[in-house]
């Protein structure tokens, strides 16, 4: 690192558990979110102003007025800009020196396998479970850490699933392909503003923590959040040996 990353970065490298090994670790990450909405712009942001090295950021939505309450990465002069360009333009401010990759579109099949490979951590910040699903696939196919989350009116979820462990759930454990769980939309249900900035600083937080090394991951724990009492609960998951999955055939 030279001077000014020294003094960018100094208060991370004051940690510990981070120094500058981890903050070196950080600088030549990779880190994949998908979604640049509600929880995709937290975490893109604390991602860029940590330092990871290349931010490849998947969304093929434009900006609307009605994401400004939340998708907090985005600016009024971004409405009809493509989300993922809107985010660039934003973390480019945020921290030069951050890679930023748009991917102006919703990846899937291989071009989705192909990303999560390339990536250290995978963020899911996206929001239906089609999408969930897949990204889901392709990080048990290549054995890459997940950061899931999600959060609709006041409540809130999150939860780390890394197939590197074999005794790991995946998200398809917690909520199967052919479950009867509903895609609830924001856009139907309504969203409180700073619930997804919370559950999204999770989500950051638990990515950098993977790509350090530092502290216990979410791994077999899902956090549940209620907004309105301001509680949080924190429920134990297990693998499911018949998933069809993530189980050994």
């Amino acid at each position: 690192m030279n001077d000014q990353q020294l003094l960018r970065y100094s208060r991370h490298i004051l940690l510990p558990q981070i120094g500058v090994e981890g903050q070196e670790k950080l600088l030549h990450a990779k880190a994949l979110v998908i979604g640049a909405g509600g929880l995709g712009s937290p975490v893109s942001l604390y991602l860029a102003a940590s330092g990871v090295g290349t931010l490849t950021i998947c969304d093929g939505d434009s900006v609307d007025l009605t994401n400004l309450q939340r998708q907090i990465v985005h600016r009024t002069e971004s409405v009809g800009a493509l989300k993922a360009e809107s985010a660039r333009e934003t973390l480019s401010h945020i921290n030069p020196e951050v890679k930023v990759v748009p991917i102006r579109e919703r990846v899937e099949g291989e071009r989705l396998h192909a990303l999560v490979a390339a990536a250290d951590v995978v963020i899911d910040a996206s929001d239906n479970f089609p999408t969930r699903h897949a990204i889901n696939r392709a990080c048990v196919r290549h054995r890459k850490p997940l950061v899931s989350g999600a959060g609709i009116r006041f409540d809130g979820q999150v939860s780390v699933f890394d197939l590197r462990d074999p005794e790991s759930p995946c998200y398809a454990c917690l909520f199967p392909e052919h479950g009867e769980a509903d895609d609830v939309r924001c856009a139907v249900m309504g969203v409180f503003a700073p619930l997804v900035g919370i559950i999204g600083c999770v989500q950051a937080a638990e990515a950098l923590k993977l790509i350090i090394g530092a502290g216990e991951p979410l791994a077999g724990r899902l956090l549940l959040l209620d907004g309105l009492a301001m509680e949080w609960r924190s429920v134990r998951l297990k693998k499911d040996p018949r998933c069809a999955v993530c189980a050994a055939p």
